[in-house]
């Protein structure tokens, strides 16, 4: 119990860091940014309460809003997807599944189930998040254009961070 504590504590910490410190300052092309910070909430353990799910997600993104300056935009994008997050594993997993395995990692679940999981919540978190950031629907097409390309580059790095951190 402490060392899941300290372990997904050192997550929060280090995913809110290099989010802040490297990929806020990648932006390609002025259309594609990526969203690594999100990775914590996919990582959870399935077993993790709502509540602290939700908790967890609110302060993930709003940990985020205090060092970028955006106002609720992080925090409400991720809230969103914490509480999705449950739905979305009973509609793709077994129940015997979810009771099996402790957490998702492609060494638990493979290779195709997590990057099924990992783009259906990041497209979810990056439409949420551009349009709300745009707050119009005049350049629908470019934040359209924005949210498939930054959800691409956000799914190939979560999921080459599994086979660097994560590792068999």
């Amino acid at each position: 119990m402490v060392i899941n504590l300290l372990k997904y504590s050192l997550i929060f910490i280090v995913s809110v860091l290099l989010q802040v410190l490297i990929f806020n300052n990648i932006l390609i092309f002025r259309v594609i940014a990526p969203f690594f910070y999100i990775l914590f909430i996919l990582l959870l353990p399935f077993d993790t309460p709502r509540a602290l799910l939700l908790f967890l997600s609110f302060m993930l993104g709003f940990s985020l809003d205090i060092f970028t300056n955006t106002i609720g935009v992080h925090a409400s994008a991720s809230l969103l997807i914490g509480f999705i997050r449950p739905g979305v594993l009973q509609l793709i997993s077994s129940r015997e599944t979810l009771e099996s395995v402790t957490a998702p990692r492609v060494k638990n679940m493979g290779f195709w189930w997590f990057v099924g999981y990992t783009s259906f919540l990041v497209i979810i978190h990056h439409l949420f998040l551009f349009f709300i950031e745009a707050f119009t629907f005049e350049g629908f097409l470019i934040t359209l254009l924005r949210v498939i390309l930054s959800s691409i580059l956000t799914v190939v790095i979560i999921v080459l961070s599994q086979f660097l951190i994560f590792r068999k």
